[in-house]
């Protein structure tokens, strides 16, 4: 698959103009050309140019990361893969294989393994020890050419599917008066965490209005005058600039003005965003489901 300059600042978070910087005084890319001098780039440059902003987000200086082979890449992201191996055999045998099944395409095996571990576990473990760590282990994959798109979107297909139907097993038993909506950026569509908390909202008897993911801004605002929410999550997993980031959660944070907004997801750049006195980051499954748990108290 080919790249425009344009579509590779879409897909990493990161400028046209620092990308042009960075190949110029990094040749951290070597594009393509058209017949007209245009710029042109293949997956093999997509999978670098996120390798080079996943280690400079991580600390590593952008000459430095810029300066490594595609071989030295694939050797730190290898360190990275074995980061995700689970310390419990069990849960690790999940993962293992789970992967396994997913990139032959073996959705039967895969089905009934992974709902085996939900009926051991339940869906909340799993999702902690099994499904979150297998999404991290996958995305690492594919920026190592160790698995194609194709592969990548069953296994998600198929783990949004488990989702969708622990959402619907849930009896719906409201235990509080306050509604939220959910939805994900209209840049963002990786809605699997989005899924998981709409299943845990639930859970704890809550409301819930699920828009997904791509939700331009205009739409949020219609769906809260219909609805009047008083809590709007929403996950922001893509790269992007701490200034992109923070001017789009200024501008939910005055159109909401009196509601509350939870936000997850890539933690090295919130990490970096001054957040409004009515944006709350959620860092971990246990900081949601706490908040949850004093709500309930409130109510």
């Amino acid at each position: 698959m080919t790249y425009s300059i344009s579509d590779l600042e879409q897909l990493s978070g990161i400028h046209v103009d620092t990308i042009r910087i960075w190949e110029r005084r990094y040749q951290a890319l070597e594009p393509m050309r058209t017949a007209g001098n245009t710029r042109l780039y293949n997956d093999r440059h997509l999978r670098r140019l996120l390798n080079i902003v996943s280690l400079n987000q991580s600390g590593m200086k952008i000459s430095q990361v810029c300066a490594l082979s595609d071989s030295e890449l694939e050797k730190l992201l290898k360190k990275e893969i074995d980061y995700t191996i689970s310390p419990d055999s069990t849960y690790e045998y999940y993962i293992s294989q789970l992967l396994k099944f997913g990139l032959v395409y073996n959705e039967l095996k895969f089905d009934k393994l992974i709902s085996k571990c939900i009926v051991e576990h339940g869906m909340i473990c799993t999702y902690k020890q099994v499904i979150y760590p297998m999404l991290v282990r996958l995305g690492l994959m594919w920026r190592s050419d160790q698995i194609c798109p194709a592969q990548e979107h069953f296994l998600s297909h198929l783990i949004r599917q488990k989702i969708f139907a622990a959402i619907g097993k849930v009896n719906v038993k409201l235990k509080s008066t306050s509604s939220w909506l959910l939805f994900l950026p209209e840049d963002e569509d990786h809605d699997i965490g989005l899924l998981f908390a709409h299943y845990i909202l639930k859970r704890h008897g809550q409301r819930v209005i699920f828009l997904g993911g791509k939700v331009p801004l205009e739409s949020i605002k219609s769906a809260m005058a219909h609805n009047q929410c008083e809590h709007l999550l929403l996950f922001m997993v893509r790269s992007r600039s701490a200034q992109e980031a923070e001017s789009y959660l200024n501008k939910l944070s005055t159109s909401f003005a009196d509601s509350r907004i939870h936000l997850a997801g890539n933690g090295k750049l919130l990490n970096q965003v001054k957040l409004a006195e009515n944006v709350n980051w959620f860092q971990s499954i246990e900081d949601f489901e706490n908040t949850l748990t004093h709500l309930a108290d409130v109510n």
